[in-house]
């Protein structure tokens, strides 16, 4: 049985300080105002949907209990619609459509909504990783360091200078710039309301359309202090051919703390004939894996292939790829290992220009993939992220 998109919709991302514009709106808030979008749009009748998942990247507080059923309810769908937290790090949005892709396409359901959300102002990222930073035993074993530590890790092993991965980001804040200036985002931009019905955000808030390399240079190394304070000492450990640690990331060139969330109405062409809905895209294969987990940002590479694989497809079958920048040497590394060229990859910028909701990334990617699909009529897109403690996800999409 086919798994296909009818429709996706997203927040645009806050800034994710108390002063961002969605600092005042809960994680169920942004979740419930998207649900009720998603029916809005497509006259949908809830009851013909089986399961919501949505996930985040720290499910505790008021990111907790099952928030996708508090959401289901508060968005007025039908009680009959089960709901599910997930939690895979900065994997999840993405897995949470591919969880309901596979329950379609084992005929085990009809429709779901699959997706994510992060209010990354109102909780404390790092809230909820347990042995992995925290348990000495589990740590010291699997060579524990920040993230910033591998992708600079990454950087001194590739080669990869201040300038380059500066020029990188400078690129995505211009690819994305000129993509909110046509209007490439409209069709799935959900502008967020507070409790008197006022919009309170339309637009991405963390762009700086202004960036240029210069600008960047004055900014310094973020994670040189988690190095000198002994991080250096366990990547080295780890990697012994490296002689110094080229601490080249900051703020400017890695994924900016934002909040926002992301969602996708998938279902089998049963579903859809129900619902009187066409079809945009279907999920043609999905993968998970796990990779190196001290640099823990190498695997989109691998789970790229695999997804690939499962689908029966080769890289020269894709006609967009889309990796989340959580840091600019992750996406340079990946770009070098398959040979993609920068046409065809996060044509419309990413996260280090709009920012990372850590938890719903995964499911605004995918759908600003397929928007762009559509827009370009192209066929296919493969969207990826690394996520914390080396893991990976890929999906593939095919527009229809």
């Amino acid at each position: 049985m086919e798994a296909y998109v009818y429709d996706h919709v997203r927040t645009p991302r806050g800034k994710g300080r108390p002063d961002g514009a969605l600092h005042e709106i809960t994680s169920v808030e942004m979740a419930t105002q998207l649900l009720r979008a998603l029916q809005e749009r497509n006259d949908l009748d809830t009851a013909l949907l089986d399961d919501v998942i949505i996930g985040m990247a720290q499910p505790v507080g008021e990111q907790g209990g099952v928030l996708a059923r508090a959401a289901v309810l508060q968005a007025g769908y039908a009680q009959t619609v089960a709901g599910q937290q997930i939690h895979r790090f900065c994997a999840t949005g993405l897995d949470a459509v591919s969880l309901i892709a596979a329950q379609v396409h084992s005929g085990m359901i009809q429709a779901g909504i699959g997706g994510g959300v992060e209010s990354m102002s109102r909780t404390v990222m790092g809230y909820d990783s347990g042995a992995w930073t925290s348990d000495p035993s589990v740590a010291y074993g699997n060579y524990y360091a920040p993230q910033g530590i591998g992708a600079d890790i990454i950087a001194t092993l590739d080669g990869f200078t201040r300038e380059d991965v500066d020029g990188f980001a400078v690129e995505s804040q211009r690819k994305a710039a000129h993509a909110w200036e046509n209007g490439y985002f409209k069709k799935s931009i959900v502008p967020v309301k507070d409790v008197l019905g006022e919009v309170v955000l339309d637009r991405d808030e963390h762009m700086r359309p202004g960036t240029t390399v210069e600008s960047l240079a004055k900014l310094k190394p973020a994670f040189e202090g988690f190095g000198k304070a002994g991080f250096e000492a366990v990547a080295k450990a780890k990697y012994p051919e490296i002689e110094e640690l080229n601490y080249v990331h900051h703020g400017g060139n890695s994924s900016g703390i934002v909040d926002g969330s992301g969602l996708v109405l998938v279902g089998s062409k049963e579903f859809g004939e129900k619902a009187g809905l066409k079809p945009r895209g279907k999920i043609r294969s999905y993968a998970n894996i796990g990779s190196e987990p001290t640099i823990m940002l190498t695997a989109p590479t691998a789970v790229s292939r695999k997804a690939l694989k499962a689908g029966g497809m080769t890289e020269k079958d894709i006609d967009l790829w889309e990796l989340n920048e959580a840091f600019a040497s992750v996406v340079m590394r990946f770009q070098r290992e398959l040979n993609i060229p920068d046409d065809k990859i996060n044509v419309n910028g990413g996260a280090i220009a709009m920012g990372h909701p850590l938890g719903a990334t995964g499911a605004m990617i995918l759908g600003t993939v397929l928007d762009e699909l559509e827009r370009r009529d192209a066929a296919t897109g493969l969207i990826t992220l690394c996520a914390a403690n080396g893991l990976g996800t890929a999906a593939i999409i095919e527009r229809v």
